[in-house]
């Protein structure tokens, strides 16, 4: 992936992700600075909250819907107070947020799973009506191997945990730039 964000552009987009959400808890207007040129480029990306390393919250858009500075606002309130697995966070919960934003390059359909590298390439398996994501950072976090990381993109997708084996599975993968508050 040839995309990359200066050090300015991801203290940015973390203020605007927070600020995104406290502007929503405290039903006010969002105050927020000026993106980059860069930062109005579409593309696909996450939000994801950690509470005391626990997750607490992950939405995103694996293709780019919009301007990257406007999806890490939208993104972030979705993560924030939308994710079906988690009741929406509370005032007191935000300071002990940790945000963290995984900002994607375009997806790359693979004709192999041997081109997939743990640790640096995100799946997307889609079949039918079926389709699951997991970001370059999960198999490391959980410490899955290749053939871990592909089953349980699969039951992430609603498959069989062999789907990946299966011709009609189409596999892409994509790579991420990844930062958070800590």
């Amino acid at each position: 992936m040839d995309f990359n964000l200066l050090d300015a552009e991801k203290e940015l987009l973390l203020h605007t992700a927070r600020e995104s959400i406290a502007s929503y808890l405290e039903e006010r207007d969002g105050a927020y600075k000026k993106p980059s040129e860069k930062l109005e480029i579409p593309l696909g990306a996450f939000v994801t909250l950690h509470i005391h390393g626990r997750l607490r919250g992950c939405i995103g858009n694996i293709v780019p819907v919009y301007p990257l500075f406007t999806a890490i606002k939208r993104l972030a309130r979705e993560s924030a107070f939308h994710d079906p697995r988690f009741p929406a966070l509370t005032p007191e919960e935000l300071p002990e947020t940790d945000i963290e934003i995984s900002v994607l390059s375009p997806l790359k359909k693979i004709s192999s799973v041997n081109e997939i590298e743990v640790g640096t390439h995100g799946i997307l398996m889609k079949n039918g009506i079926y389709s699951g994501v997991l970001l370059p950072q999960v198999p490391v976090e959980q410490g899955w191997n290749l053939e871990e990381f592909l089953r349980n993109t699969c039951y992430k997708a609603g498959m069989d945990g062999n789907c990946y084996k299966d011709s009609s599975t189409l596999i892409e993968i994509f790579t991420a730039v990844i930062f958070s508050e800590n």
